[in-house]
């Protein structure tokens, strides 16, 4: 946190950027917050996929969008090097398909999963469901 206080010391000064520390499992944050959520190499180290994602998406407005990026996921580029490490870590290492269905089994709609192959990262994007009139939204 020290890092990124001293990197953005003027933003914060401006009040443009906050800096908060918290788990996934608990945000800081209240219910129908963020527009856009995303996570850049971290889901691997989630205590709990289904429960955490769902928590992403409690702080998220509705329609609200989360995107997951990894360069380590099963079956990419790199995952021959990757998996062991990930295994001795008892990290997550999901594939396409199961970064589709954690995002479904979550509660996310819309969601798509991008794959460059080649240069070995995915990105899955996931919608915070927009309440219909008559149905809550879970």
């Amino acid at each position: 946190m020290a890092l990124a206080r001293s990197k953005n010391a003027q933003l914060i000064k401006d009040g443009s950027v906050e800096i908060r520390q918290g788990s996934v499992s608990q945000l800081p944050f209240p219910d129908d917050y963020f527009d856009v959520a995303t996570a850049v190499e971290t889901q691997y180290y989630w205590p709990d996929l289904v429960n955490d994602m769902k928590e992403v998406r409690r702080v998220l407005k509705p329609g609200g969008h989360f995107a997951v990026i990894a360069e380590t996921y099963r079956g990419g580029r790199f995952d021959s090097l990757m998996a062991p490490v990930m295994k001795l870590l008892s990290s997550s290492s999901l594939s396409v398909q199961d970064q589709r269905e954690l995002f479904v089994s979550a509660g996310y709609d819309d969601v798509k999963v991008i794959e460059e192959k080649n240069k070995g990262w995915i990105c899955a994007i996931g919608q915070k469901p927009t309440p219909v009139a008559g149905r809550a939204v879970e």
